[in-house]
This record gives C-alpha cells, structure tokens and sequence, in this order.
C-alpha cells in the first residue's frame, strides 16, 4: 500500500528532500515524523474506516493529514480549499466525518466551528508536529487493501459533485502504473500546481513519493511568469497540467525566455488539448517528452496515455490503455464495437472505483460488471488508440442533430488571436438547442467573431456552426481546472 511504500522510503532516505514549500525545505524523515504526530492524534479520536476531512492547500502538512490519516485507519476526504463554508459543511456531513483536520490560518475556519456539528473535531495540522523520527510498525492500525482509503468528490462540472470512493488497492494499482509509464525515480522534481486533494494533484503526490522524489508545492497558478522562475530555479524535472494551464502559458508568457532544459517531461490531462497548442509547446520546450493522457476520477486518475514517441502519428489520440487496464467502445446495449464505431467508452481495471458514497443509484449507472460506463464517446483505432468526441451529457441536441462540442471548439481553436474556447447548447424556440461559442481573446473584436463563423462554415456542415459567438474574460472552472459549461 501507499502508506507501506512512504514509510519505506522515509527509513531509506530521511535526509532527502521530500517537499520544497516556499521557503520550506522539508526532508522525508521530516515528513515522516509528521505522518506520525497526525496519526498519534487521531488514532485517539477515530475507528477504522471513518472519514477524516482534510482542508489544506498543497504543502507537507496535506501530506501529513492524508498518510497520518491512513496510519489510524481512516478515509481521507479532501476538501477544495476555494470552497466557502456553507459548501465545505454540507460535503462534511455528506461523508459523514469525524474529523477536519486543516490548516488553522484557513479563512472559512471559524465560520466551520458556527455552521459544523459538535461532534465534529476540528484539529489543526501545523509545520513542526512531527515528535519522532518514524513510525514503529505496531503504531500503524490493520488496513485492508480493499478498505477505503479516500473519498474524493467530483469536481462537480454539472453541478452535483459525488463522491467518489477509492480504496487502497485503487490508489497502488494506478500508482504503480504511473510510476512505470513515466519512469518516475528518486532524482526526478516534479512541481505540482495541481490540487493534492483532487485525483490528477493526488496522482503526482503519490507516485513521487512512493519513487522518494522530490515535489515542488505551488497554492496558485495565478501569475504564470513566477511558476516558470520557480522552475527554472528548481531545476524541476516534470510538470503537469490540465489544457487551460498550458493556454495560460503560451497566452501570457514568453516560454523560449526561459531555461526550462531540465524539463524531462510534461504531461497533459483534464480534459481533450487542442493539437495545435500542444505543437507550439513543444516547440517552445523541445527537451521535454509531453505526455497526453486520459482519465477519471472514478479510474483514480489514469485510464490511457499516448507515448511520447508516437504523439505525432497519433495526432488527437486519448492514447492507449496504461498496464492493468482494458478499455472497449460500447454501444448503448453494452455490445462491443468495431474498431471506428463511435460509442461509449468503458474501462476495466483495479483502479475502477468502489463506487460514489451514499449514491447506490448512481453507482449502479456507472459500474455495469465489473466494467466502468465513463460516459464519454470516441472511437478505437485498429491499434487499440482512443480517440474521444466529447462527453454524452455535453452533446448539444440541435434540431434533428446531435452536435459534440469538442469538434466546434477544434475549429474555433485553429482561428488566430482565439486563446481558449468552450462550446455549449442555449435554449432556442425553433432547434431546441442552439450552439454558443464563448471566446477568450485578447483581441475581442467584430472581425475576430466575423473569423470563427467563417472558419466553422468552411470545416463544419451548416448545423454545427455557431448561432453566437461571445466574448468572455474567463470560463468558470473547477479547482481542477475542468471548465463548468453548465454555468455558460
């Protein structure tokens, strides 16, 4: 198990840096002292399998509450930390926890104790708890490996996140797989901007220190140029991000200014990228291998990957099924496809999730077998390459047609001095639905909208062009970057 795989590396390597946290250089015998503070603390307040929420950005202190969690048996529950109280309360006394362990500088902190149950602990997680060098293996409570391990909710793009539940041998399966495609090792630094506490962030935490790697902890992508001095700084070896923070990258910086030569790879998730951006990235960072992949949360986090080596023949691919996974194309019957056909994706694998927390009916629509519905549409080449259209949910149903969004947005993304686009349905007396394109542009001008109707009549039949075309300043999003098209 993960825990098992820390505590290793904490006995075999306690003077390596585990997490750089700002002006924090914390250590992995540091870090496994505070594993152990956590632990002690809360093997006096909960039970095996109880869930303990965790508060907190990304820093060593996350680290602590989710392994310290894991040595008292419990469930880490990770909490968006942009939510406001209200929200972080109702997702509490969904799971049914305990516990909230958090950073005590958390603004939404003293509404939580007014709006939280008594029964609910709410503990602080500082720098400096760890008392011991590490654990001994009696202080560690029994865990199976089919025991919930984490509770994660969705990031809640239709507006009703669920809670996703993954049990330890869920979290190892996927690890392990990571680790392996990547070629993760000790000596490699990876700077996460990703949330810890979602499935991508949590991946990059878990597969780095299970291979005694180094993390970079970054709270916020809000001023790119400063992520890239960082970098450069770091002499960081990896980076991941979903498509809108390498758009930010390329939109407001000037990458070739840096020297990002210790790049020895990106990855991309979160979401299908547009191929001409990710041209342009490697362009700017010829050094780095980028890697395209594709997942759930109900996978974990990793479903597919498209090797460095046949990105270019395999221009738009979701990629091919990692080790220990099986992915079909399905019709609405469940019958398998031929090779082309376009029908649902499924996926088969120890890392399928247990299941969504209190939500029988909505696990049953999901997990038909032993096989995962992911509810999103594409086609398998004769290689076995995934390749998606879009989402089911998001299809825009327009007069007799069905229109997936990601095909407009492909266009629309090709039109010079577009930045980033999102294709949605709105409401429409004659078609039912009519299709909406909202443009990020630094230039938002009458001949730019002029530009995409043209290049969508050029590439797309007539009933897939864009009735309106709207400026926005930003797209709502997800913690975890996933735009929220229902808010558009």
């Amino acid at each position: 198990m993960l825990l098992d795989r820390l505590l290793r590396v904490v006995a075999r390597l306690p003077e390596r840096e585990c997490i750089v946290d700002g002006d924090r250089r914390v250590t992995y015998g540091e870090v496994g002292a505070e594993v152990l503070a956590v632990g002690a603390k809360l093997r006096e307040r909960i039970g095996p399998g109880d869930r303990v929420a965790v508060l907190m950005d990304n820093s060593p202190e996350y680290v602590a509450a989710c392994y310290g969690t894991w040595i008292a048996g419990g469930a880490v529950v990770g909490l968006n930390t942009a939510l406001k109280a209200p929200a972080l309360a109702h997702l509490i006394g969904h799971c049914g926890a305990s516990c909230l362990l958090t950073d005590p500088a958390h603004p939404e902190v003293a509404a939580l104790r007014c709006l939280l149950p008594g029964d609910v602990a709410i503990l602080p997680v500082e720098p400096g708890m760890g008392l011991q060098t590490g654990p001994a293996t009696d202080d560690v409570a029994p865990i199976l490996d089919t025991s919930l391990a984490s509770l994660v909710y969705t990031s809640g793009t239709t507006g009703h996140p669920k809670g996703v539940m993954l049990s330890h041998r869920n979290l190892e399966t996927n690890t392990n797989a990571i680790c392996a495609y990547l070629a993760i090792n000790e000596r490699d630094r990876s700077l996460c901007v990703l949330p810890f506490s979602y499935s991508y962030g949590a991946s990059v935490l878990h597969s780095h220190l299970a291979t005694g790697a180094t993390l970079v902890a970054e709270k916020s992508f809000m001023y790119p140029h400063r992520v890239l001095e960082r970098m450069v700084a770091e002499r960081v070896t990896s980076f991941a991000g979903v498509p809108s923070t390498f758009y930010l990258l390329l939109r407001r910086t000037d990458l070739a200014a840096y020297d990002l030569s210790s790049l020895r790879y990106v990855t991309q998730a979160g979401g299908r990228m547009d191929p001409d951006r990710i041209r342009q990235l490697r362009d700017l960072i010829p050094e780095a291998d980028f890697v395209v992949m594709y997942g759930q949360t109900e996978a974990t986090a990793r479903l597919a990957y498209v090797p460095p080596d046949q990105l270019d023949r395999k221009v738009g691919s979701a990629g091919k099924a990692i080790p220990g996974v099986e992915l079909r194309v399905r019709d609405s019957a469940g019958r398998d496809l031929e090779v082309g056909d376009l029908g649902e994706v499924c996926a088969r694998g120890e890392n399928v999730m247990m299941g969504y927390w209190a939500d029988p009916q909505e696990t049953e629509k999901v997990l038909r077998d032993g096989w995962l519905r992911t509810g999103d549409l594409g086609h398998m080449d004769d290689e076995g390459y995934l390749f998606l259209t879009g989402r089911a949910r998001e299809m825009i149903k327009t007069g007799a047609h069905r229109v997936s969004p990601a095909e407009i947005e492909e266009v629309i993304h090709s039109v010079a001095g577009v930045d980033d686009v999102a294709v949605v349905g709105m409401d429409d007396e004659v078609l039912g639905e009519a299709i909406k394109a909202c443009v990020i542009s630094t230039t938002p001008t009458a001949g730019l909208k002029q530009d995409v109707q043209k290049a969508c009549r050029d590439r797309l039949p007539l009933f897939k062009v864009p009735k309106v075309v709207e400026f926005k300043t930003d797209f709502p999003r997800t913690a975890s970057g996933k735009i929220r098209r229902h808010l558009l």
